[in-house]
């Protein structure tokens, strides 16, 4: 079977390292918020290029902990995208924040900044930036749109660590980056783990005390709670880090792969922006007949994904709740077209071409 996405391969791939660093944590004294956490602090703040990282508990929490640290909460409102995972309107909601939903770009999918004025108001203090797929959002309109309206710009780059815009990595250009290590994802744990990036110290330090109750020398100086990092999954993402760029560039050669096979079959592939780089947490193709050709991949043992195939807007927990841009076309149409082919830095040779050819045959080609 060809999975979507494949984690215990990766474990497999550095499975001495990351033994040794599990049994050297199993085998101190310090389990949550010690010595791995801060060192994969520092290296993830140096790979990042940013002054200051902290680890959290998961990706949601890194969100709402980015939120909370800019004093968003009941009454404020943060505009971002319907097409993300859930997690991204959940951490909103956590810290009493309205979300307000944009459409996404047809070519990108991701945010849409010329929706943004009809959707900003007095309560509006922040714009969450998904950079999805492992491809960054169009950041430079966001950005000025930030600045004259004087709002924060998080960076939810959960699905594109690694990723470059404009030469920078993403995570490194708002105000906060906030990624989830979940392990599906390009930088993943062994279960939960979160990551969140700033240069601005006095952010920094907030968001280090709001993760632990709002300690400082175990007092508690403003409202916090318990989203700490354990040791075992830092350990194991320092190991992971290392590899990182290299299996970055092995999920950008996969990408190659289908670009060269499935050109000239009526399927619409993925589009780079020219001033970006993308690490390819996904593929994602568009095409008409999705579901037959998700169930023909079925029987042959492949399976593929769909990343999201409903829109938060649309999901009955949020569908009275969130505030939406009136057109949501983009965002609604593209939900019934879309694939996720598999990708991951472990699929062999043989498993693509069996990917690639079951996916002719079910053209006729």
């Amino acid at each position: 079977m060809v999975l979507c996405s494949n984690p215990s391969e990766q474990f497999k791939s550095y499975q001495s390292e990351i033994e040794d660093a599990v049994i050297s944590v199993m085998r101190g004294n310090s389990y949550v918020l010690g010595e791995q956490v801060r060192y994969l602090e520092r290296e993830f703040a140096e790979y990042i290029g940013t002054s200051s990282a902290i680890g959290v508990a998961n990706g949601t929490d890194a969100i709402e902990i980015a939120l909370r640290a800019l004093n968003i909460g009941f009454g404020d409102e943060v505009i971002t995208v319907s097409h993300t995972a859930v997690a991204t309107i959940a951490a909103i909601e956590a810290t009493g924040a309205s979300a307000v939903l944009v459409d996404v770009d047809s070519k990108f999918y991701t945010l849409n900044p010329a929706h943004l004025q009809e959707l900003l108001t007095k309560k509006t203090k922040a714009i969450i930036a998904v950079h999805l797929y492992g491809q960054a959002a169009d950041l430079d309109p966001i950005i000025t749109f930030c600045n004259s309206n004087k709002i924060y710009l998080i960076e939810d780059a959960s699905q594109a660590h690694g990723a470059k815009y404009n030469n920078k990595r993403v995570g490194s250009i708002g105000d906060i980056g906030c990624f989830s290590c979940y392990p599906t994802k390009n930088l993943g744990a062994i279960g939960d783990a979160g990551l969140v990036t700033s240069n601005n110290h006095e952010l920094a330090s907030k968001i280090r005390m709001i993760r632990e109750y709002g300690w400082q020398d175990r007092v508690s100086m403003q409202p916090g709670r318990n989203s700490r990092l354990d040791e075992l999954q830092a350990a194991i993402l320092r190991i992971k880090l290392r590899h990182l760029d290299k299996d970055n560039q092995k999920r950008r050669d996969i990408a190659e792969f289908y670009y060269e096979k499935l050109l000239e079959l009526p399927i619409l592939l993925p589009s780079i922006r020219s001033n970006a780089e993308s690490v390819f947490h996904l593929f994602v193709i568009q095409v008409e007949t999705r579901d037959s050709l998700l169930s023909f991949l079925k029987e042959d043992g492949i399976i593929a994904g769909i990343h999201y195939s409903l829109p938060v807007h649309m999901q009955p927990a949020y569908n009275d709740r969130v505030i939406k841009s009136e057109d949501m076309t983009v965002t609604e149409n593209i939900v019934q077209k879309i694939i996720s082919l598999p990708i991951y830095p472990e699929l062999s040779k043989s498993d693509l071409n069996k990917i690639v050819n079951r996916i002719k045959r079910f053209f006729n080609l």
